[in-house]
């Protein structure tokens, strides 16, 4: 959880906004629900001001011994968009190819978790992560594709629940499209795969 969210400041604003929309926060019903949200941001917004990099540390020398790639797929991603505080939610792809470091396969889970814990827009994010392990890892090159259903899309305005957002993010020689067509290929975006 994130110490450095304010719970008590959080939980007075959910009174407030409880009562700006004509309920009761005093009510049986409400009375707990200020606290509640305040845990919720904690959790949500856990990534603020938290680097990156720390995940990419115990990155490893390799010797040039390693295969021309590292392909993550399907990692989960839940964030809050920045534009409405709604989630949005879906899977992260991240490849990158590796030159004379590499890292355990839970650090790109955990990059992607602590970048996602904000608030956040997909395409920012999508960046964020590439140049994370751009910086960490010095790879020949990085790919990081974000599939993802958005609440401000699903449950407001135009009201598309089945539409899913698709954002690409590269760095390198996997800036190359015939090198992004085949992870495209192994990722297996659209088609039959759904992105949730």
């Amino acid at each position: 959880m994130n110490a450095a969210v304010d719970r008590d400041r959080v939980a007075r604003a959910v009174r407030e906004l409880l009562g700006a929309i004509g309920a009761d926060p005093e009510s049986a019903e409400l009375r707990e629900t200020p606290a509640r949200v305040a845990e919720s941001y904690a959790e949500f917004f856990s990534g603020v001001g938290v680097d990156p990099q720390q995940f990419l540390a115990d990155a490893v020398p390799v010797d040039g011994e390693t295969g021309e790639l590292v392909l993550m797929r399907d990692i989960s991603l839940r964030s809050i968009c920045e534009h409405h505080l709604l989630p949005f939610r879906g899977r992260a792809h991240v490849a990158y190819q590796p030159s004379e470091r590499v890292v355990g396969l839970s650090a790109l889970p955990r990059v992607v978790a602590a970048l996602a814990a904000r608030p956040q827009v997909q395409e920012r994010l999508g960046e964020q992560i590439a140049q994370a392990i751009d910086d960490g890892l010095s790879p020949r090159g990085v790919l990081v594709v974000l599939e993802a259903s958005h609440g401000c899309v699903a449950d407001r305005g135009v009201r598309e629940t089945d539409a899913a957002a698709v954002t690409i993010a590269s760095r390198g020689g996997l800036s190359e499209p015939a090198a992004r067509a085949e992870i495209m290929a192994l990722i297996g975006t659209g088609g039959d795969r759904r992105a949730l």
